[in-house]
This record gives C-alpha cells, sequence and structure tokens, in this order.
C-alpha cells in the first residue's frame, strides 16, 4: 500500500534568512515570498533591511536588523518575533563571509576572528535559539549555508575554508542530535558564484573584486536560492545532507608540488 506523501508547501512556511540584504540571502528571501512564504529577513545594514522589506511588500515580510556574532541579540529576536512569525519553519543560515587572500603566515587575525565569529559562532547562535521550538512542533528544517571551499583547500582560503569546514561537520552532526524528529538539516556547499562576496573579501577593490569570473559563467545568487527552495520543499521524510553546487567551468585542482633544487 503506498504511503501518502507529507507535502511541504511553502505558502505554509515560515522562513527566516540570514544575511538577507544582498546575495545568497536576497534571492533566497524573495523566492520564498515569491511563493508565498511568510519571511523573516535579516541583516545588519538597516537602510538595504527596509528597502529589501518595501520591495517584497505586504504582510507577509518581517524585517530585523541583527549582527548574527551577537548571542543575546539572536536569542532576543527569537523569542520576540510576532505571533504570526513565532513558528520557523525553515531557518536558512546565510550570514557570512571571506576576508582576504593572503597566505597563513601573513593573515590578518582580525579577519579570521571576524570569519569565525559570522561563519561559525553567528550560525550556531541562530541554530541553538531555534532548534527547541522546531523540536517541540516535531518540524523544522535548518539549512546552512557552506561551501566547496570546506572540502577543497586553495591558497589564501585559511581560515575562510576551515570555518566551512566546521559548518559541513556542525550540519552532520545536528543531523545526527535530532534523529527522531521530524527537523531537517540540509548543507548546501556553492562553488564559484557571482554576488558580494568577492567584494566583501577584497575589502572594496572592485578590480580584484571582478578577476575570478572573468571569462566563465559563475552561479548566480538565485542558482542557489532555487537549490535551497528544493532541498526544503520536498516531502518531508526526505532529508538532503550535503549538495555541492558548482558552475561547469569549475573544477577541482589537481595535486601541487614544490621541488626543491
Amino acid at each position: 500500500m503506498a504511503i501518502e506523501q507529507e507535502k511541504c508547501d511553502p505558502a505554509a512556511m515560515t522562513v527566516l534568512v540570514t544575511g538577507a540584504t544582498a546575495g545568497f540571502g536576497e534571492a533566497t528571501a524573495r523566492r520564498f515570498h515569491a511563493a508565498g512564504s511568510r519571511v523573516i529577513i535579516t541583516g545588519r545594514r538597516k537602510e538595504r533591511l527596509d528597502s529589501l522589506a518595501k520591495s517584497m511588500g505586504g504582510e507577509r515580510v518581517h524585517p530585523v536588523q541583527l549582527d548574527v556574532r551577537d548571542r543575546a541579540a539572536v536569542f532576543d529576536m527569537v523569542d520576540n518575533l510576532p505571533p504570526a512569525f513565532a513558528d520557523v519553519d525553515v531557518l536558512v543560515n546565510n550570514a557570512g563571509l571571506a576576508l582576504g587572500l593572503e597566505a597563513a603566515p601573513e593573515a590578518n587575525l582580525d579577519d579570521w576572528e571576524t570569519m569565525v565569529d559570522t561563519n561559525c559562532k553567528g550560525l550556531m547562535y541562530c541554530s541553538r535559539a531555534l532548534m527547541p521550538g522546531m523540536c517541540r512542533r516535531d518540524r523544522g528544517h535548518i539549512v546552512n549555508l557552506g561551501s566547496v571551499a570546506g572540502t577543497y583547500p586553495y591558497p589564501g582560503g585559511n581560515c575562510y575554508g576551515a570555518t566551512k569546514a566546521f559548518v559541513q561537520q556542525f550540519s552532520l552532526n545536528l543531523r545526527a542530535d535530532l534523529l527522531g524528529y521530524n527537523v531537517r538539516v540540509t548543507d548546501i556547499e556553492p562553488g564559484l558564484a557571482h554576488t558580494e562576496f568577492s567584494l566583501v573579501r577584497f575589502k572594496g577593490d572592485e578590480n580584484a573584486a571582478e578577476k575570478p569570473y572573468e571569462g566563465l559563467q559563475p552561479l548566480r545568487a538565485e542558482d542557489v536560492a532555487e537549490t535551497v527552495f528544493w532541498a526544503t520543499t520536498l516531502p518531508r521524510h526526505v532529508n538532503i545532507n550535503r549538495m555541492e553546487v558548482m558552475p561547469v567551468m569549475q573544477a577541482f585542482n589537481p595535486f601541487k608540488f614544490h621541488r626543491s633544487g
């Protein structure tokens, strides 16, 4: 006898997206909102946040100015969501960044700490704040935005790649701890994508930021948003653990050697 599958209707979902003021976060927020979801959008830049909320429009969007590195602010936000947005079904941990491309001996320690505080701690705070409610309601989905850099190292990727390796392992460990609950966890790992990511990494240097994209078609923010949307709208018994998403013209480097003499 066929078992009826419980479909995941995006129009019945409340979705919280961190780092929603640009790139993957903005595209993801727009994708869910267009499908009828109630969307909580967070970000540090208030003007951009307000502009995004206005452009999305209606009563199904709730903007919250938030720095995910602030643990108290994260828990305060979750505790004070309006009733219509309080039961979060999908958390998209998108807030994150890379800073610099220097080799480790020359890297800026402040940049390393900022990446750890945002990419690791911020993701932990948001996940921990929302998981108890998901478990209590016995439904939910945590989507963590990782990176192929967490699996495949490259020169200058040092701390950034390590933070994304954390995201990958943390996601898998959440799956282990949430076994028995109808709470899903997915790690989406994009490759080269054309967003503000590179501009942030090179601290506003537009020429340096554009070089990685020259001569090829990178992923778009909308491509990654569609991947997130697909994973979260599958039938509830299906969990996508990890997914690598790369442009066709990106692949893996061969091993490098340095020969003396």
